[in-house]
């Protein structure tokens, strides 16, 4: 397995893990001690595992849309390296899709406890990305797909990883610069409308991330969170 990255932006440092370690949970144990910009990532051949320290000066309640930044970054890398014909879309609140397949998801981590009212010290954005299916049944579960079964196989995987932190780089400082409102456009027009959110009127909470439904005079939130 190739483990050298492509040249990356000034600001990443990257971190190599062993095949099955748990990039989110490793960048989590050493964002105090290595700060913003640390990229942790590993691959098992079945698993692409990414993860990134980020150092955000809003409270953390604010800073929770790094997790759609995120997903938007794979989403816009996939785009670039994959087949051009095959979608790549967002489903709430947290999952990648891949031709309509469920092929990853994206997840935010940081310290245990930490007040949504209050900046955080970091916190990490993460995402986990199935590379190829080699369970004995595959085909078990047909909602789920992977990029090999998608014909993505053939994407270099360090080229795949350098990609998502350039595309990631460039949300994180579009939002900064330009504010939510072009954050929101860009997750909304990728998210699947599924059977919950027919007719209703949808939008992302600026404060939060959260999905918005106007419905009938009514509005509800579904918090951006990260799955179990």
């Amino acid at each position: 397995m190739q483990h050298l990255l492509p040249p990356l932006p000034s600001v990443f440092s990257p971190v190599l893990l062993p095949a099955g370690a748990d990039a989110l949970a490793h960048a989590a144990a050493i964002a105090g001690s290595h700060g913003a910009g640390t990229l942790v990532w590993g691959e098992d051949g079945r698993v692409l595992q990414l993860a990134v320290v980020l150092e955000p000066e809003t409270t953390l309640a604010a800073a929770r849309p790094a997790l759609l930044v995120a997903l938007n970054a794979m989403a816009d890398a996939l785009g670039v390296l994959g087949p051009p014909e095959i979608p790549v879309t967002l489903r709430w609140p947290a999952g990648l899709l891949v031709n309509g397949g469920l092929a990853g998801h994206a997840c935010l981590a940081t310290l245990p406890g930490a007040a949504e009212d209050a900046v955080p010290d970091w916190i990490v954005a993460g995402i986990r990305l199935d590379l190829r299916d080699d369970s004995p049944e595959p085909g078990l579960h047909p909602d789920r797909t992977t990029l090999a079964e998608e014909g993505f196989g053939g994407i270099d995987i360090p080229e795949l990883v350098a990609a998502w932190a350039r595309h990631l780089m460039a949300g994180l400082a579009e939002w900064q610069a330009e504010g939510f409102r072009r954050l929101a456009d860009r997750s909304l027009s990728r998210l699947e409308t599924e059977a919950w959110m027919v007719g209703a009127r949808r939008g992302l909470d600026p404060g939060s991330g959260a999905l918005v439904l106007e419905r009938d005079g009514d509005r509800s939130l579904y918090p951006l969170e990260p799955p179990p």
